[in-house]
């Protein structure tokens, strides 16, 4: 690649756009240069756990969906607590039923305030482990696509918590596309 005279910087090859000024944008010239794939996307299956960079992979999917003419099936899963080697052994506070409700309750506030009625949304609230129902989902579904956030932890943090975003990717019965959660 060209450099510029007296600089570190890379020159940005002619042909290559930047994408990463708007979610709309990079959907557009991603199916721009894709219409065969544009037109097999029917169903987007967008997981949320409501924190900002997944909010930003949903706004990703509303671009995506609008321009395929697909439908966004938003999720969320909970994750039953488990103290002692994966066995609930102590009842929450607050009953399952009510932490679904709850859930059903933001996922289509979330829904309405970042698409606005563009695309149509279906909303699911699952319990469960996330990365295992966000595989089951987009085969009950029948996804065409899953756009995932990653919260980009890296080290001990991503050891002990693990990430959701790479076992979806190896488990995933279609394409995932990963947002990241901070660029560059």
């Amino acid at each position: 690649m060209k450099t510029t005279s007296g600089s570190n910087q890379r020159a940005r090859p002619p042909n290559r756009p930047n994408i990463r000024s708007s979610p709309n944008r990079a959907a557009r010239l991603f199916l721009k240069g894709s219409r065969e794939f544009s037109r097999k996307v029917r169903r987007i299956l967008v997981p949320t756990d409501f924190s900002p960079p997944s909010i930003k992979a949903l706004r990703y999917a509303a671009g995506f969906a609008e321009q395929a003419g697909a439908t966004i099936y938003l999720v969320h899963i909970l994750e039953e607590p488990a103290f002692i080697h994966d066995i609930e052994t102590f009842p929450l506070a607050i009953p399952k039923r009510e932490l679904v409700r709850v859930a059903r309750k933001e996922l289509l506030k979330l829904g309405k305030s970042q698409i606005n009625g563009l695309v149509p949304v279906k909303t699911l609230v699952r319990v469960g482990k996330p990365f295992r129902e966000v595989v089951a989902l987009a085969r009950q579904t029948a996804s065409d696509l899953i756009i995932i956030a990653t919260h980009g932890r890296t080290g001990l943090s991503r050891m002990l918590l693990g990430s959701t975003a790479e076992l979806v990717v190896r488990h995933a019965p279609c394409p995932v596309f990963v947002i990241r959660s901070h660029e560059k």
